[in-house]
């Protein structure tokens, strides 16, 4: 959701450059936000024997994420405008708030590992399991696939519709947001338990 900020670095710098500048430094903060919690969760995938207690921490997590979006609905107004010279912090901040890397972890964990009758489940837990590497390129794909639906957005918005448009049609999907939360995280913990 940091797309409409690369509108406004946009708008307030008036040059397309600053839109993709804007985009690179958010797609930055979010992959920083994904490394910051895979990685330590893929380097606990050597305690194997606490695997099933770390899959429970993790779905608990992920659920009380989600939860306390749901309750606490508010942004920070401080948020709204960031200055283009701070959007990576911003969208490392937001990511992590957000639980971007969290939504993965259940999943990283061996979310998949009892599937024996689904060759995808199965090809997916061997790809998954302990391997630093496919963290790495999970974190990257989903970066790519969020700068460019989000590079979409904020384009579309710059180039054809304005601030106008923006201002009069948000939509808002943190409920979305936390319910996605709630329901992977107690999808996990029930395959766990």
């Amino acid at each position: 959701m940091g797309w409409p900020l690369a509108v406004s670095a946009a708008l307030m710098e008036r040059k397309r450059s600053s839109l993709w500048m804007a985009l690179l430094a958010l797609a930055g903060g979010h992959l920083l936000a994904m490394a910051a919690i895979l990685f330590p969760f893929s380097a606990l995938m050597a305690l194997a024997a606490w695997q099933r207690e770390i899959q429970i921490g993790a779905a608990c997590l992920v659920i009380g994420l989600g939860l306390y979006l749901l309750i606490n609905r508010r942004h920070p107004r401080f948020l709204a405008r960031v200055p283009p010279s701070r959007l990576a912090l911003w969208s490392f901040l937001a990511a992590m708030a957000h639980g971007a890397g969290l939504m993965l972890v259940p999943i990283y964990l061996g979310i998949c590992g009892t599937v024996d009758t689904d060759t995808g489940h199965a090809a997916a837990d061997t790809l998954i399991g302990g391997n630093v590497t496919i963290a790495a390129a999970v974190a990257l794909l989903h970066t790519a696939a969020m700068m460019l639906s989000g590079g979409a957005l904020a384009f579309g918005v710059y180039r054809w519709l304005g601030l106008k448009f923006l201002s009069k049609s948000w939509f808002n999907l943190d409920l979305v947001w936390a319910l996605s939360l709630i329901l992977v995280g107690g999808l996990s913990l029930w395959h766990v338990l």
